[in-house]
């Protein structure tokens, strides 16, 4: 069976982007203009979370209004990462936040795992 790359997508309930502690995301912080930064820091509530970011629900309450750096279709823009590699580059990220946030060996990161397997590789 061929063997295809896997496509990002969100999956529910995660929330580890929206983890924004700036002693974490020093390269991400890096990527951004000084006025995409400093919007960035004006987000970071006491305890290293998105002030946005509803714990309860793990919900984003500005989802639609949200900035720019907080899109992964921005990711490439970003990080001038190439179109075709965008999708790689997202997981990529998001399995990192996720290690970095839940663990690697959390549910979420299963989850996420399960969600991302490249086609062909399904036994169910």
């Amino acid at each position: 069976m061929n063997k295809q790359s896997p496509s990002w997508h969100c999956i529910h309930q995660c929330g580890a982007c929206c983890r924004l502690c700036p002693e974490e995301r020093g390269e991400a912080l890096a990527a951004l203009s000084e006025n995409q930064r400093t919007k960035y820091l004006s987000m970071v509530g006491d305890d290293g979370w998105c002030i946005h970011y509803d714990s309860g629900g793990q919900r984003c309450t500005i989802y639609s209004d949200r900035p720019d750096f907080c899109r992964v279709s921005e990711l490439g823009a970003l990080f001038d990462v190439p179109t075709d590699d965008i999708d790689s580059f997202a997981i990529a990220c998001c399995r990192q936040q996720i290690r970095a946030t839940h663990g690697g060996r959390s549910g979420v990161m299963r989850r996420f795992n399960r969600a991302h397997r490249a086609k062909g590789d399904r036994h169910d």
